[in-house]
């Protein structure tokens, strides 16, 4: 047994394809196929159970799975140990965020960090499904780290720490009858069409279940993959939405009104993974996380 069959074996044990991991490990099927046939002799068991159709995990390559990413995140400290006494921090870093966030400036936090640890890649990605694709991404390690808006309740298997929390307000268009009140209730949302995000995404869950407790019937009939975008569609009439208050003032024709009556926020977190100590690279980002949140938010 050797860390490269670990490697290959973890690969594609996270994606459930011998292909996926061979694109990911940037090398070709038959060598993957190889060391994880080699690893399966060594181990004297069957770690996959292969069909024509899909791949998954055996009893015997479940309970290695745990064992070969510690094996590997080990060598891994090892050997960022000795390259940081001699040449600084070096690493790899994958981190997934929500689309065009307001609350934190990455691009800012990142050039920071590269100023830092210059010998240290970073990859940013983001997620079709929001913040409850990042959170899966980050639980079967294809992200390090991700910064998500999800209750505590949807980030199980997840180490979080909190870094804002903004409140919800409403957003009408500037000629809507409630728009000079000083303070809206959800009841006297009801009945309205709402502009909101796909469903899986954080704010869209809080704001459904809000509604779903409070009895009040919600129909979206927008749906948008960008917050910062809604306000323009509730500019064109084509509803109201109930969103996290990430800008400091309500767009131009838009109306931004507090809610009252319910006890509704958002909070921004970062997240990895449970169980594991992160990467002395990701330890490093998680530092500078908490000054890059924005003034004047919350």
């Amino acid at each position: 047994m050797d860390s490269r069959q670990l490697e290959y074996f973890v690969a594609v044990a996270e994606e459930l394809s011998f292909t996926r991991a061979a694109q990911r490990l940037f090398t070709v099927q038959s060598t993957v196929s190889a060391a994880v046939r080699a690893l399966e002799a060594d181990l004297k068991t069957t770690l996959f159970d292969r069909s024509t159709r899909r791949v998954t995990l055996s009893a015997a390559g479940a309970a290695l799975l745990p064992e070969a990413k510690a094996a590997l995140e080990a060598l891994d400290r090892a050997r960022a140990v000795v390259e940081e006494a001699s040449t600084g921090l070096r690493g790899n870093i994958r981190i997934g965020t929500l689309a065009r966030l307001g609350l934190v400036n990455l691009a800012e936090l990142l050039g920071s960090f590269h100023r830092r640890y210059p010998l240290v890649d970073v990859q940013v990605a983001t997620s079709p499904a929001g913040s409850s694709g990042l959170a899966d991404d980050v639980r079967h390690g294809r992200l390090d780290v991700a910064l998500v808006g999800l209750s505590r309740s949807e980030l199980h298997g997840l180490e979080i720490r909190d870094l804002a929390t903004v409140p919800f307000v409403v957003l009408l268009p500037a000629s809507h009858p409630l728009a000079g009140k000083a303070a809206v209730r959800l009841q006297e949302l009801e009945g309205e069409r709402f502009v909101d995000m796909p469903r899986g995404f954080g704010n869209r869950s809080m704001v459904d279940r809000a509604f779903d407790n409070a009895g009040i019937p919600r129909r979206t009939q927008v749906e948008v993959p960008e917050l910062t975008t809604i306000p323009d569609y509730v500019r064109a009439g084509l509803g109201v939405a109930v969103v996290p208050q990430l800008e400091p003032a309500a767009a131009p024709g838009v109306a931004q009104l507090p809610i009252t009556g319910i006890d509704l926020t958002w909070t921004l977190s970062v997240v990895t993974v449970s169980g594991r100590r992160p990467s002395r690279a990701v330890t490093a980002l998680l530092d500078l996380m908490s000054d890059s949140i924005r003034p004047g938010y919350f």
